[in-house]
């Protein structure tokens, strides 16, 4: 379901439209009515997990759409009623004053390769947790691995050779925790083979490769940043880049007191995740 206001753009009073159903003919509906007095109507909406789907659609009609992201959205501290009929016309009020930054959003073909990425990144923290619940699993019986590395061949050589339970099922346990690393390890690998597959023919392909011709940059790293950034020469400068990626010191100043913390961590957190490991 999906929320519609329309602002007439001369009194500063908005209208509400009611719930508009998430459809192809629902919209096009909605704006043959909006457009039937002569007067050509501007979308805004919040990002969410129906994705950019309205916006392209949009798009298509030839009407200006933007996509909010909720953390750029302006609130009062001491609103605590929220509604959709309320959120929908605080979006209308604050578009019309220019109070939204829209965001970037990519096509099909640039969704459809971050979408792989973010596959990806689901498979690695899943593997971190059956990893996690290997390690636990052993503690509990008092088994410790007396080597600092781990997830070695030496260390899976000694994982394997454990026979050291008094009940079947504890061993059968045991198994089943270790084949689920393998499992998920198995997924990984082949993400990592489809990735490499779609970047000869991704339209970024070539940015891809200069970017694994830097020092601390992969594979994973150059098209992971690319997915999540996408267009790098939106951004004018340097520091609106590190800006959108959180990286930037955050500061609370008052007078002639300069005062700067840790980095504000804001925007697209896998994208900085993958920056400070290359760093």
């Amino acid at each position: 379901m999906r929320k519609s206001l329309a602002d007439d753009g001369r009194t500063g009073e908005t209208r509400f439209y009611g719930t508009i159903r998430n459809t192809g003919d629902a919209i096009l509906r909605l704006t043959k009515n909006l457009s039937s007095n002569g007067v050509t109507p501007t979308f805004c909406y919040e990002a969410g997990p129906c994705g950019y789907g309205i916006c392209r659609l949009l798009r298509k009609l030839n009407y200006e759409c933007a996509v909010v992201a909720p953390t750029m959205i302006p609130r009062k501290v001491g609103d605590r009623i929220k509604t959709d009929r309320r959120d929908a016309e605080m979006l209308a009020r604050l578009w019309r004053a220019g109070e939204l930054t829209p965001i970037w959003t990519p096509n099909e073909e640039h969704e459809a390769m971050r979408d792989l990425i973010r596959t990806r990144k689901q498979a690695v923290d899943a593997l971190k947790v059956a990893k996690q619940q290997l390690l636990s699993f052993l503690l509990r019986h008092g088994l410790r691995f007396d080597r600092p590395s781990r997830w070695t061949k030496i260390h899976w050589r000694w994982i394997n050779e454990l026979r050291k339970f008094k009940y079947p099922h504890q061993q059968f346990a045991f198994e089943e925790l270790k084949r689920a690393i393998r499992q998920i390890e198995e997924r990984v690998s082949s993400l990592d083979q489809i990735i490499a597959d779609a970047i000869p023919s991704w339209y970024f392909g070539p940015v891809v490769d200069s970017l694994r011709a830097l020092r601390g940059i992969n594979t994973t790293i150059a098209v992971t940043l690319m997915a999540e950034i996408g267009d790098i020469s939106r951004f004018s400068n340097p520091r609106q880049l590190m800006a959108w990626l959180g990286l930037v010191p955050s500061e609370h100043s008052s007078g002639n007191k300069v005062r700067r913390g840790r980095i504000t961590r804001t925007g697209n957190a896998l994208a900085r995740t993958m920056m400070v490991e290359a760093s």
